[in-house]
């Protein structure tokens, strides 16, 4: 029996592998150590794993919950994605909202985070309104850049084809051909979860990622994500994804450190 699953999970992995080079992909030892670690612990899943063009990056799911995931973002208005640091939410929804905006299907990017965070605000931090709130948006700047080039990342930008914002500017507009991802949604408060989903307008998409073992809030304020969760859990075109530990595709530390941490916590 143990023998029977151990060949089944062997296969899987050198299937991934395979399946990996025949899309013209490369095989480094990273990736190798990232299949065996996702591909061999997770049921797998029919079908062709979507390849996303996201400008200089070709992006596939790396565990069957990505792929599930690549797959919701593309067949659903709204996905909500939750999951540990390093699972992919952030990476693969901005990738996607890059393949849809140079593929045309979009005309903007539309990317944001509440710029509240550990305990910090923004009036107490040096420097104007860009200063202040940089860090917050720095990783979607990072994710952008890695994928478009800093020169393209620029220009797009500039033309207004791709806006990264904290959350309280999203108010009163309404989105129309836009990806729109709300990142670390876990530090929206029921308010704002609420002004942010109804931004949604015509020929538009939604992605809104979260950790929900990382809520800075004060305690006495609901995370919006978690209640966005309950209410929402049974209107149609609306997409939940959860991503776990073995999804992380960060270092394998990443991961054995976020499994310690869980370990203690609990």
């Amino acid at each position: 029996m143990i023998a029977g699953a151990r060949a089944a999970e062997a296969e899987a992995a050198l299937c991934a592998m395979a399946q990996q080079v025949a899309q013209g992909g490369m095989l480094p030892p990273a990736d190798v150590e990232q299949i065996m670690h996702t591909v061999c612990e997770q049921p797998q899943e029919s079908g062709e794993p979507l390849l996303i063009e996201a400008g200089r990056r070709q992006v596939r799911g790396k565990s069957p919950n990505q792929c599930r995931y690549l797959r919701k973002m593309r067949s659903h208005t709204l996905t909500i994605a939750i999951g540990p640091a390093g699972s992919g939410k952030t990476w693969l929804a901005v990738a996607s909202a890059v393949a849809d905006l140079l593929a045309e299907r979009v005309t903007r990017i539309v990317l944001t985070r509440p710029a509240i965070e550990a305990g910090e605000r923004l009036g107490f931090l040096p420097g104007d309104m860009q200063q202040k709130v940089d860090p917050y948006l720095r990783p979607l700047f990072d994710a952008l850049i890695d994928m478009l080039g800093s020169e393209r990342m620029a220009k797009l930008q500039s033309d207004g084809r791709i806006e990264i914002a904290p959350l309280a500017y999203m108010r009163g507009r309404t989105l129309n051909d836009a990806f729109i991802i709300l990142d670390e949604a876990q530090n929206t408060t029921r308010t704002q979860m609420k002004m942010f989903l109804t931004r949604l307008g015509f020929g538009s998409k939604m992605v809104v990622t979260g950790d929900i073992s990382q809520i800075d809030l004060p305690k006495q304020e609901q995370s919006g994500l978690l209640h966005a969760i309950q209410v929402l859990d049974k209107v149609d075109d609306v997409a939940l994804c959860r991503m776990q530990k073995r999804d992380v595709v960060r270092h394998r530390l990443v991961a054995d450190i976020v499994a310690a941490y869980d370990r203690h916590d609990d």
